[in-house]
């Protein structure tokens, strides 16, 4: 018998075997210790919330417009936005500008106004014009912060020319110094011929002035001042806001205007609250017939326009924007790390854009995307994290699943 049959067998089969053995000793490690293909996030789908338009009560006479502080431009307005005479909401700009000239602190009575016989003499001159006045006579002493006040709360003619001839030596300076401040606070559609606004000329549009609004309240000298509803002050006495508005309805500012030109105007503000929000909402009517016909109407204005603005809800905390499932049937989900609203103004749009990485193995809490909102101009981001692990699949899955590593 040839023994050659034999040992080649045990030739093969030792082969074999030590083949097996080195196909172990490799598979082993290489699906025991390899990465994992990462695993893609299923984005749920948005849901669409459009807010309901704002349904607005405007005053049927003139020009008017809302806004609010924080929100660009206005939200809103009716009739012609031509300029039209403004009256005595000039005052407005004439205290801005001053101030912008001659700086004074929030509390601070700032320096010392002397009055001179040309001012005193203004107090005829206005009144034979039939112009709002109130006292002065040559020597009277006040403080920058009480013949600001004069102006804007008694709306005094007299103290209006006085305040800003003692600013910038002249009116002519100071109409020069107005025309530079309104074009650097792009307010390119109001005129400026005087600084009291007794002369028609002085013009400007709502929109235009719903931005000086804002600037007004931006200012809190001049945002205290607009919100007095009656002070005394050494020499002039007792004087109440012209705003017969001023503390009805929430209405806190801002000014008053009255010329025949003109009719009855009123620069308001009012403050009040909306879900987590506070609103500071601007707004103008020009040409009204008499100031309490214009009130009445403003009043329903402000009333309608609250109901414009929405608190929507774009996060809660934990919410789930995403999820991940693995071949292993581990899952977890890309929720919100923080609650989060917004305040928005009729139906602005809201859109939303949902960011989220591959995983594999990763622990809770790992930030794995975010979800950004588009409103308006503005865009709020709110990061995404793991809400559970994912963890290892263990040995036998990976020993019968070579085919899902990586690679």
């Amino acid at each position: 018998m040839n023994p050659r049959p034999k040992y080649a067998l045990r030739r093969l089969a030792v082969a074999t075997g030590a083949a097996v053995v080195l196909a172990t000793g490799l598979y082993l490690p290489l699906t025991l210790l390899a990465p994992i293909t990462p695993v893609a996030a299923q984005v749920q789908p948005a849901v669409s919330e459009t807010q309901p338009a704002a349904q607005l009560s405007w005053p049927g006479f003139g020009a008017s417009a809302i806004g609010a502080v924080g929100f660009s431009g206005t939200l809103a307005t009716s009739g012609s936005d031509e300029p039209r005479s403004i009256a005595s909401i000039t005052k407005v700009i004439t205290s801005l500008v001053v101030l912008g000239a001659k700086p004074l602190a929030e509390g601070q009575p700032g320096p010392a106004i002397t009055f001179s016989a040309q001012d005193a003499a203004l107090v005829k001159a206005y009144r034979d014009r039939n112009g709002t006045t109130k006292p002065v006579r040559a020597g009277m002493v006040l403080s920058q912060l009480q013949v600001n006040q004069v102006m804007l709360i008694a709306s005094a003619n007299n103290y209006a020319e006085s305040y800003s001839t003692w600013a910038f030596g002249s009116q002519k300076n100071f109409l020069t110094a107005a025309a530079t401040w309104l074009a650097a606070h792009d307010m390119r559609h109001t005129t400026l011929l005087d600084s009291t606004g007794m002369n028609p000329g002085n013009q400007s549009t709502a929109s235009d002035l719903v931005a000086l609004g804002k600037l007004a309240l931006a200012n809190p000298v001049v945002a205290d001042i607009v919100s007095t509803r009656e002070i005394s002050i050494p020499g002039v006495g007792d004087i109440k806001n012209s705003n017969k508005l001023l503390g009805h309805g929430g209405v806190d500012g801002i000014k008053t205007g009255t010329l025949d030109e003109a009719g009855a105007c009123l620069l308001f503000s009012t403050e009040f609250t909306v879900g987590s929000h506070t609103v500071t909402m601007v707004g103008v009517a020009l040409g009204g017939v008499d100031h309490p016909t214009l009130d009445i109407a403003v009043r329903s204005l402000i009333a309608t326009a609250k109901r414009g603005f929405h608190d929507v809800t774009l996060t809660r905390k934990g919410q789930s924007f995403a999820s991940y499932s693995t071949p292993w049937k581990s899952t977890s989900k890309a929720v919100a790390t923080a609650d989060r609203s917004v305040l928005v103004w009729g139906s602005t749009p809201i859109a939303r854009t949902v960011t989220t990485t591959p995983v594999t193995l990763t622990r809770a809490g790992t930030r794995v995307g975010s979800v950004a909102f588009t409103v308006g101009q503005e865009t709020i981001s709110v990061p995404l994290t793991l809400e559970k692990p994912i963890a290892d699949p263990g040995a036998l899955w990976r020993l019968t699943n070579p085919a899902l590593l990586l690679g």
